[in-house]
């Protein structure tokens, strides 16, 4: 993986997920050419308490101005390194499915930094297709490919039975950050990070949400 966060140690889960949101947030009010943003408004924005947000821009090296707030600018870049937003991530998706082609033909993740290199799958009937503007490969090349574009993140993209197989050959080729989009929990060495990503899951979650304001 490449270089170094800026938080010292690491930070809970829920943490993690709040400065994606303030990332996304100071980079709309850079957008709009605010030039400070104080924790109560961050805090009215996404719903939180000022508190938590002082509390989680804390583990960042970068601090506010009493009674300023954060300099987006800044803040901006701060959480651009904790993220690795600033750097550039190689991708490739395993599974050419209807998630695995909608993730590869999203052109966000470019714009993000996130490049997707390859689509792979074990179907003949999709290898030598089309996905935009990459081919769909056999998995006997993938450690190639890793190996030749030096793949940071493999994105899991296959129905469940088959996620810890892919895991495994992703990271038998030397990758060290996982995606996992299936609907099973996976199993990694300790030196691998995994990002599950389970839609069926939060929906749930929200349905349980729903009944229970009824």
């Amino acid at each position: 993986m490449k270089g170094m966060t800026n938080i010292a140690k690491p930070v809970p889960r829920s943490v993690l997920t709040r400065l994606t949101h303030y990332y996304a947030t100071v980079q709309s009010l850079r957008s709009a050419e605010t030039e400070w943003v104080s924790s109560t408004e961050l805090a009215d924005v996404l719903g939180l308490t000022s508190s938590t947000v002082r509390q989680d821009i804390s583990h960042l090296d970068f601090a506010g101005v009493s009674k300023r707030g954060y300099e987006t600018s800044g803040l901006e870049a701060a959480l651009a390194s904790a993220l690795g937003a600033d750097k550039i991530w190689n991708l490739v998706i395993v599974g050419a499915g209807n998630l695995g082609r909608a993730l590869a033909l999203h052109e966000e993740f470019q714009r993000r930094g996130f490049v997707i290199h390859a689509v792979f799958d074990d179907d003949k009937a999709k290898v030598g297709r089309k996905v935009g503007k990459l081919e769909i490969l056999a998995m006997d090349g993938l450690a190639a490919v890793v190996r030749k574009r030096a793949i940071d993140v493999g994105v899991i993209a296959v129905p469940g039975p088959s996620a810890q197989d892919v895991a495994d050959r992703l990271v038998a080729a030397g990758i060290k950050g996982l995606l996992n989009l299936s609907s099973v929990h996976i199993a990694s060495p300790d030196d691998v990070a995994v990002s599950d990503t389970r839609i069926i899951a939060s929906l749930q979650e929200l349905t349980f949400a729903l009944m229970a304001k009824v």
